[in-house]
């Protein structure tokens, strides 16, 4: 890899991203750490060797420090492992990663960078009116079971979501008997509280209210809170809360719907401009394009992107802007997702490499809500391609890149991005 870098230029998606930054858009992660929301458990330290870790050394650091292996650029990477977990069953599977010509510098570009990703979606209602929305992610292993079973879609566990405050949640009604139906139970569908068109109330994340006919009443479909309320003060129905969040985005809803981005998809397709490639009301699917990244052990990850806060990045990115999970910013529930700002030119959000998350579907400290750090080398001259934890700790340490918390519109700065299995 020829260690004279010169940027090419950014993805399509750089200058709306960054127009609005200053030198404020970036703060101290510690400021976080001091919250008790630092870095992942996988951070460690590792032996830096110049720019190089000290284990890609033959003889290691004291090889290195003796001056007996002369150091040499990071070479281009050929091919990583995808570990996918799909109801118990593991699958690994060889991606490439290419290169582009050496005139125009270090350009990291994975294969298969951005795929379509096609997901059921489910019919319910609010205030009378049909809305339709999917279902990813679930607190309780119970549910995700259930929903997997009946839509025929993984739901991934995320126990952290049980952590969430109320004030990041909607309330949503699940029906456990009478008028058979698309809800989660088998019956009616879900009756919604809140839609994106209520921006200061609308969460994705969804805490539960079970509604069960009482005998003796005459089941019939109910269409709003309004009638779910009516219903419990005549006796007909009981209520009952369950200690279950799921994360249920809307995709469309009585006053609007997700955008639609119109492209042929490709690796370098730019990350703005809208998440949804096609919206489907008689098939009853959405497909998104879901984005590839590394996992906290350097194993391949897709995310899809359904809602974020401030308003700025939602509009750049095309998703809904949910005010709501902002208060997440300091809350468990959360969980850190490290970009990059400059280094490697590649299929990253930012036109630079892939992003490491910390923590993946099957990890106890799962979770679909990311904050969002961003890494910026000291001297992007000498960025080496990073893909774990461990190794984005042992650069920090060393002083090679600094890393804080983005602040976009001086916002506290929270993505829904579902990690999802595309190819199932």
């Amino acid at each position: 890899m020829n260690k004279s870098l010169r940027y090419i230029a950014l993805l399509a998606i750089l200058p709306l991203f960054t127009a609005g930054m200053t030198t404020d858009y970036f703060s101290d992660a510690e400021a976080l750490k001091s919250k008790g929301t630092g870095t992942s458990q996988y951070g460690s330290s590792t032996g830096i060797c110049g720019v190089q870790l000290c284990s890609e050394i033959p003889g290691g650091k004291s090889a290195w420090e003796a001056g007996k292996v002369p150091v040499a650029p990071v070479a281009p990477v050929e091919e990583t492992m995808m570990e996918k977990e799909t109801m118990g069953e593991t699958m690994m599977e060889k991606e490439t990663m290419d290169e582009t010509e050496a005139d125009l510098g270090s350009v990291l570009r994975l294969s298969r960078a951005n795929v379509p990703a096609t997901i059921p979606m489910h019919q319910g209602y609010y205030d009378g009116e049909d809305v339709f929305y999917i279902i990813t992610d679930s607190s309780d292993p119970t549910h995700a079971d259930i929903i997997t079973a009946n839509q025929g879609w993984q739901v991934e566990l995320a126990p952290l979501l049980k952590n969430a405050p109320e004030d990041a949640l909607s309330t949503v009604y699940l029906f456990t008997n009478g008028i058979e139906g698309d809800g989660i139970h088998g019956y009616q569908g879900q009756v919604f509280t809140s839609t994106p068109a209520q921006a200061d109330v609308y969460s994705a994340l969804t805490s539960h209210v079970h509604v069960m006919w009482n005998d003796g009443a005459s089941p019939r479909v109910l269409d709003s809170e309004a009638m779910v309320m009516e219903a419990a003060e005549n006796n007909e129905i009981t209520l009952t809360e369950i200690d279950v969040v799921l994360n249920m985005p809307q995709i469309i809803w009585p006053e609007g719907q997700m955008m639609v981005k119109d492209v042929d998809l490709t690796d370098t397709t730019p990350y703005g401009g809208g998440q949804v490639l096609d919206i489907d009301t008689e098939e009853m699917n959405v497909t998104f394009i879901a984005h590839r990244g590394w996992g906290p052990d350097g194993r391949t990850i897709y995310y899809i992107v359904t809602d974020a806060t401030p308003s700025g990045p939602a509009g750049m990115m095309g998703v809904v802007s949910s005010p709501t999970s902002a208060s997440l910013i300091a809350n468990s529930a959360a969980v850190d997702l490290y970009q990059f700002k400059n280094g490697l030119s590649g299929t990253g959000p930012l036109g630079f490499q892939p992003g490491i998350a910390a923590g993946a579907p099957g990890d106890a400290n799962y979770s679909p809500m990311w904050r969002i750090f961003m890494i910026g080398w000291t001297d992007s001259e000498n960025a080496q391609l990073l893909e774990t934890i461990d190794d984005m700790n042992a650069y920090r340490e060393a002083g090679l890149i600094d890393i804080g918390i983005a602040r976009p519109m001086d916002s506290d700065h929270i993505v829904n991005c579902p990690f999802i299995d595309p190819f199932q």
